[in-house]
């Protein structure tokens, strides 16, 4: 029942996260100058493609399919090899980009000051290791 609940939970946490990066990869402008990482004066260290963010779109939207097959909520046939090691794969990229790079992202960043790190503090990185924790625990108990 805990995984369940967990993996519906994920499902709609990544559901909204390619949501949000399709409306941006279409043009859309809510809170897109706080969610590029940035210098101390504000200039973005990168500008996504819209190609990019599309692919990180489906990329978010692939990780939810794959944690509702993994808790048996969506029949779909994968390799066992995707549904065993998967969501290790998922909680250790967001794992990385919870500690970051030591510059602009995570939570040892050194630029702290900036709207984005202001944002990715109190935000994104904690959204990042929650991910981690509701998988590993969604993992844990579903052994």
């Amino acid at each position: 029942m805990t995984a369940t609940l967990i993996a519906i939970l994920l499902f709609f946490i990544f559901l909204l996260l390619s949501g949000i990066h399709i409306y941006w990869a279409f043009g859309g402008e809510w809170v897109s100058a706080a969610v590029i990482p940035t210098k101390e004066d504000e200039v973005k260290i990168a500008v996504p493609s819209a190609f990019g963010t599309l692919v990180v779109a489906a990329g978010l939207m692939g990780f939810g399919l794959l944690v509702l097959a993994r808790s048996g909520l969506l029949d779909i046939s994968l390799p066992n090899w995707l549904l065993r090691y998967g969501l290790w794969a998922i909680a250790g990229i967001f794992l990385l980009r919870a500690v970051g790079d030591f510059r602009y992202v995570g939570f040892f960043k050194k630029y702290t000051k900036t709207r984005f790190g202001q944002n990715d503090t109190k935000y994104y990185s904690p959204l990042c290791l929650a991910i981690v924790l509701m998988i590993l625990i969604m993992e844990w108990v579903s052994r």
